[in-house]
């Protein structure tokens, strides 16, 4: 649905975007990953016919951007990292000017942006002044003023940001659903968690450059395989047997055993194993072979945050 072949853009000495190779198949959940000035969007701009670049090619939904720009921009949606509103406006007289823009029949509109209000959850505010919404709805009704015109692929730049606790789940949620309906999403955001949580794969890029671009579980793979510790392992018991933590500390492959509480009470083993890849199952069987009961048996799980920090750390040393 996007590919893209050595995309660069130059602000006079400032390479803001070098090379960028990537490829975003239908119905992805693409999440773009970087600081601030790592080029996302400039990327994003390109992608939808706002920027040219100095040197690369793309594609959109099958269109050429330096051919059919016109026709990229009719199947596409893009939301930018801040949303300019027109505050005399009532939210339903907002939506009507856009669908208007897209050459929707006046006879269509009422129900088009009836259904983007419902899916945004914003039924109740069509007939609100959009100056009186909360920063959370305002970025609510930019996710629905860029699907009035039913587009392919939607192009959202910091969708979250700023936003509440509360309003962040909302849009999380609203853009997992976007994915269900079959629509390729590119999103960028700084909030990795959810990210993470929402994102079928992801780029990172840095200083231009991508670093990444791929499944998250391919991400994580690649994030354990850098990782100078190997996985940890939090146990929990509820009769530790005064040997517990020792015979873990002297089994091969586990670097380092932290007590919570003395071994003669119940308590909680952080175990650090080596780096590589090992089984977990002889942890257990030498923790009740040593008297210990155990109640909770957990590897910690790779964040999508140790996996940016790993991937980037050095990259571009």
């Amino acid at each position: 649905m996007i590919e893209a072949r050595g995309l660069t853009k130059r602000y006079g000495a400032l390479t803001a975007l070098d090379s960028l190779t990537l490829d975003i198949g239908p119905g992805e959940v693409f999440g773009f990953i970087g600081p601030n000035g790592a080029g996302k969007t400039t990327s994003m701009k390109i992608l939808a016919c706002l920027l040219k670049p100095d040197a690369g090619t793309a594609r959109v939904a099958g269109f050429d951007i330096a051919r059919d720009a016109d026709d990229i921009r009719r199947v596409i949606g893009y939301m930018p990292d801040f949303l300019g509103v027109y505050d005399d406006l009532t939210v339903d007289e907002y939506l009507q000017f856009f669908a208007a823009s897209f050459g929707i029949a006046r006879s269509q509109r009422g129900t088009i942006i009836g259904q983007v209000l419902e899916l945004t959850d914003l039924s109740e505010k069509r007939h609100a002044n959009v100056d009186s919404l909360s920063r959370g709805m305002q970025q609510r009704l930019g996710v629905a003023r860029v699907l009035v015109h039913d587009p392919k692929v939607l192009f959202l730049d910091e969708p979250a940001s700023g936003l509440d606790p509360r309003a962040r789940i909302e849009m999380r949620s609203l853009l997992v659903e976007l994915g269900r309906m079959g629509k390729t999403l590119m999103v960028s955001s700084h909030i990795l968690s959810e990210l993470g949580e929402m994102c079928t794969s992801i780029g990172i890029v840095e200083r231009g450059k991508l670093l990444y671009a791929g499944s998250i579980s391919d991400a994580f793979a690649k994030s354990r395989a850098a990782a100078t510790t190997g996985d940890k392992i939090v146990v929990t018991l509820e009769k530790a047997g005064a040997p517990a933590s020792v015979v873990a500390a002297g089994l091969a492959g586990v670097e380092r055993v932290v007590k919570a509480l003395p071994d003669d009470a119940a308590g909680t083993l952080t175990i650090d194993l080596s780096t590589g890849d090992h089984s977990h199952h002889f942890l257990i069987e030498a923790i009740i072979h040593a008297g210990g009961r155990i109640a909770a048996f957990q590897p910690e799980q790779v964040r999508l945050e140790d996996a940016f920090l790993r991937l980037t750390t050095g990259a571009l040393q």
